[in-house]
């Protein structure tokens, strides 16, 4: 019996647990029930930014591949879709060695977002000496801009366009992301941490398109490879009606991984600094631009950059805004109801309408906030509460 067993196994496995505690006052805290949910104030006068990111798809899924252009060696990793800070880790340790692979000690990283920043600390980690290559840093670039939770699979690539092999290299990217982001838990601003999340279900509310619609207007599916890491992260369970403090009649909860992006990126620079790496401003509009870099290993990280800047048309914009509420003291949960994605994080409340479809924002490079979606995306947040409900939940 593994530990999580033995911690949900009941009357049998509390008893075995209770053989080990010193009393029965220990007991009683490790079960404990937990604190009573701080509620979201959900306002218009909290509202502090609304930003938008495109998330950079390809149908295929991530590209990770050498091309010469010039004298350089390009090694291309971009393409991540909607879990860019999910994989980045474990994609990393994939396109690194192909940098690396014909002895190469100094190496180039354009592009300073979450892919960027992880690829230039894993190759410092196998002895590279790097330079990051960018016309922008946090808080600007578009990873600065993302949800924040662990989703390996979101829009990762699209069922039939994949190859055979993908499945398995998207696990083994994401086990090696979810084993490394755990080394980062702890650490001071909390850059990663565990907090829950609640999926609120209200049957009588949910809109399906009518079936001619559907038929008219058939589109692929996007990959759902979840299954194959199912049980890396606790399943979710049910709550029973009155045990949430929520106005849907249904919920259930689960654990999840949450990146505050504001601490972790300053964690991550703080790392590449430190072993010895530097920051270079420099801006790239075709590839010959390229050959202004000393360095004659180039790792291509410019995420949807790369539509423009390669002619990469296989890459395609799914486009995510984000209302912003100012941050509020213990409310770090998560809730997701009816098409919308709350987050709390360190660095501010995320509000996230997702269409309850993946294909929302799809192919959309629209980047202009708006503000009435916004605002519709509070009063939205506003409801989920049940009026003076205190039960913990």
């Amino acid at each position: 019996m593994n530990r999580r067993e033995m911690l949900m196994g009941g009357a049998g496995g509390l008893a075995g647990l209770a053989a080990f505690a010193p009393g029965r006052a220990m007991a009683q805290a490790l079960f404990a029930a937990p604190a009573p949910l701080v509620p979201l104030i959900a306002t218009s006068d909290r509202l502090m930014r609304v930003t938008v990111c495109l998330r950079p798809f390809r149908a295929a899924g991530p590209r990770i591949a050498v091309e010469e252009v010039g004298r350089k060696r390009v090694v291309h990793h971009y393409g991540h879709g909607g879990s860019g800070w999910s994989l980045s880790w474990g994609s990393a340790l994939e396109a690194v060695p192909l940098a690396l692979a014909d002895g190469a000690r100094r190496i180039a990283v354009i592009g300073a977002g979450a892919i960027g920043l992880t690829t230039a600390i894993t190759a410092q980690r196998m002895g590279a000496e790097v330079t990051i290559y960018a016309k922008e840093r946090f808080p600007y670039v578009r990873s600065a801009r993302a949800t924040g939770t662990w989703s390996p699979d979101s829009r990762i690539a699209m069922e039939g366009a994949m190859a055979a092999d993908f499945p398995a290299v998207w696990e083994r990217m994401t086990r090696a992301s979810f084993a490394f982001h755990q080394r980062y838990l702890g650490l001071a601003g909390d850059p990663v941490e565990w907090t829950e999340r609640y999926e609120l279900i209200d049957r009588s509310a949910r809109h399906h398109a009518p079936a001619a619609v559907a038929a008219a207007t058939p589109r692929p599916d996007f990959a759902w490879l979840e299954p194959r890491v199912r049980g890396l992260t606790p399943d979710a369970v049910s709550l029973a009606p009155g045990t949430h403090p929520f106005a849907a009649p249904e919920a259930r909860r689960r654990s999840a991984l949450t990146f505050n992006v504001a601490a972790l990126s300053h964690q991550l620079e703080e790392e590449f600094l430190l072993g010895g790496g530097r920051f270079e401003h420099a801006e790239f509009h075709k590839p010959a631009d390229l050959a202004r870099i000393p360095e004659k290993v180039i790792v291509n990280c410019t995420g949807y950059g790369a539509r423009a800047l390669f002619g990469d048309d296989s890459v395609v914009p799914v486009r995510g805004q984000i209302a912003w509420l100012i941050p509020q003291p213990g409310l770090t949960y998560g809730v997701y109801s009816n098409g919308l994605t709350v987050l709390g994080r360190r660095d501010g409340i995320v509000l996230q309408p997702t269409g309850g479809d993946d294909y929302f924002g799809y192919d959309d490079a629209n980047e202009e906030p708006d503000y009435a979606a916004a605002y519709a995306a509070v009063a939205q947040a506003a409801g989920l509460y049940a009026p003076a409900r205190t039960v913990p939940a």
